[in-house]
C-alpha cells in the first residue's frame, strides 16, 4: 500500500466521516399522520405558526405521533481554553470551575430553567482546569483526543432521552467559537467576534487578533472542517458535535443554544449539509456572530430575547415552547370531534 493511502487509512477521522456520510432520515411516516392530524384542529391551517412546525419536526425525529416529550435532558458541557491568557474575556478562568459548581448547586440561570422547563440536567467537566493550549500558537487537540472527546460526547444519550438540549460553560469559548466560524465561512475576525462576557475596546480588540491569529495558523482554506475542530476548537466544542452526531443516529431531536454550540454544529452542517436536520436552533444569541451563523447553516431560531449567558439556558427556554406545540397538537378537539365548521374550501 502506498504511504500515502496507509497514513490514510490511519487517520482518526475516518470513523467520524463515515458515519456522517451515511445517516439516517426522518420518520416520513410518521410526520405524514402528525401534518394530517393538524389539518383537522379547529383552527384555520397554519394558524399557529411555528408551533405546527414544530409538531411535524419532532414526529419526524421520534417516529411517534402525536408528538411527545417525557424525558428532556440539558447536557452542559464544560471545559478551559488556552487562548483565555490572552485577556479576552472579562472574567478569570477559574470561574469555568465556579460556575460549573454553581449548576450542580441550582444556583445558576440553566439550573432555574431547566428545572422550569421541565428538564433533566448534568454538567460534564471535560478537564476543566487543565486548558487547552493557547490555539494562537498551539493545535487545541490532536486528531486522535478530537475524536476520543467526540466519542465521549456521543455517551451523553446513556441517560436517555427523547429531546437532548445541548450547553456549554468555558471562559473564552466565544473567542474559539468565533475563530471555528472564520476558518469555516471566512470573512473578518472582527465581523465573528462580539463581546462575549461583556468586553470592549482594548480586550475586545485583543480578542479579534486572537481569533484573526489562530486562523491564520491553520494556513489558506478551504479548511477540513474536523481539522478546523481539533486545531483551534476546544473540548466542549468537540463534545457536543459527538452529542448531535449521536442524536441523529438514533434519531433523537436535538435544541441548540446559543453561539458556542451552534460553531460545533457548524463542524458536522459543512460535512454534510443535512446533519442538522434533527436540530432546531433555541435562541439567537445578543452575540452578533451567533446571526451570522444561522444565515450560513439556514436555520431560524425559536427566540430572541438579547440573551448571551450560554450554559444552554435559550435552548431550555425553548423548551417550554415545544412543550405547546406539542400540547395543542394533542389536546386541541379536531373539527368532527368539536361539532365545528370546517372550511368552506
Amino acid at each position: 500500500m502506498p504511504h500515502d493511502s496507509i497514513l490514510e487509512a490511519q487517520n482518526p477521522f475516518n470513523d467520524i466521516r463515515a458515519l456522517i456520510t451515511d445517516l439516517p432520515g426522518p420518520d416520513e411516516e410518521a410526520s405524514a399522520r402528525t401534518i394530517g392530524r393538524e389539518s383537522q384542529l379547529i383552527k384555520p391551517p397554519g394558524a399557529l405558526g411555528r408551533l405546527e412546525h414544530i409538531s411535524m419536526w419532532l414526529s419526524a425525529w421520534t417516529g411517534k405521533s402525536p408528538p411527545q416529550v417525557i424525558r428532556p435532558i440539558v447536557a452542559v458541557f464544560a471545559s478551559d481554553h488556552g487562548v483565555a491568557a490572552r485577556g479576552v474575556s472579562a472574567y478569570p478562568q477559574s470561574v469555568t470551575r465556579q460556575m460549573i459548581e454553581a449548576i450542580a448547586a441550582g444556583g445558576a440561570a440553566i439550573s432555574v430553567l431547566a428545572q422550569q422547563a421541565g428538564a433533566g440536567l448534568k454538567v460534564y467537566d471535560l478537564a476543566v482546569g487543565q486548558p487547552t493550549p493557547d490555539i494562537v500558537t498551539k493545535d487545541a487537540m490532536t486528531a486522535k483526543a478530537c475524536v476520543a472527546t467526540m466519542a465521549y460526547g456521543m455517551e451523553v444519550l446513556a441517560e436517555g432521552t427523547d429531546l437532548l438540549v445541548l450547553g456549554e460553560v468555558g471562559i473564552a469559548n466565544t473567542t474559539v467559537a468565533a475563530a471555528i466560524a472564520l476558518a469555516l465561512f471566512g470573512g473578518e475576525a472582527g465581523a465573528w467576534t462580539g463581546p462575549g462576557s461583556g468586553v470592549s475596546g482594548d480586550v475586545r480588540r485583543a480578542k479579534e487578533e486572537a481569533v484573526a491569529k489562530a486562523v491564520a495558523r491553520l494556513g489558506e482554506g478551504p479548511h477540513d472542517p474536523l481539522t478546523v475542530l481539533a486545531r483551534i476548537g476546544g473540548r466542549e466544542f468537540a463534545a457536543i458535535a459527538g452529542a448531535i452526531l449521536a442524536a441523529r443516529l438514533q434519531r433523537i431531536p436535538v435544541v441548540l443554544d446559543g453561539f458556542a454550540v451552534t460553531a460545533a454544529a457548524a463542524i458536522l452542517h459543512q460535512l454534510n449539509p443535512q446533519a442538522l436536520d434533527h436540530c432546531i436552533i433555541g435562541h439567537v444569541s445578543a452575540e452578533p456572530g451567533h446571526q451570522a451563523l444561522l444565515d450560513r447553516l439556514g436555520k431560524s431560531p425559536l427566540l430572541n430575547l438579547s440573551m448571551r449567558l450560554g450554559e444552554g439556558t435559550g435552548a431550555a427556554l425553548a423548551v417550554l415552547i415545544i412543550k405547546a406545540a406539542i400540547g395543542c397538537h394533542a389536546g386541541m378537539a379536531t373539527f368532527a370531534e368539536a361539532g365545528v365548521a370546517g372550511p368552506n374550501i
